[in-house]
């Protein structure tokens, strides 16, 4: 995971992030409508779990260690970084 682009996320930030907003912010999708259509296909992790609800929120809990791993496919992983 050390080698993985790094993305800094704030804790006032995280409490209105949604997959949605997560997947623009590390560049994966480069709209709100790119991003929809990966979650719909099923193409979008956080932490290797596969997010099916575009309104799924970006929380504490899917931190560890400060850290929280969002993929698109198998190939594009980022890591968000609470700070």
């Amino acid at each position: 995971g050390d080698g993985l682009p790094q993305f800094g996320v704030t804790a006032a930030a995280l409490g209105k992030m949604d997959i949605i907003g997560a997947l623009t912010t590390v560049g994966f999708a480069k709209s709100n409508g790119e991003a929809r259509r990966l979650v719909r296909g099923g193409g979008a992790r956080i932490n290797d779990q596969q997010i099916t609800d575009e309104a799924t929120p970006i929380t504490a809990a899917d931190f560890y260690d400060g850290r929280a791993k969002i993929s698109a496919g198998k190939k594009r992983h980022a890591l968000l970084v609470l700070g």
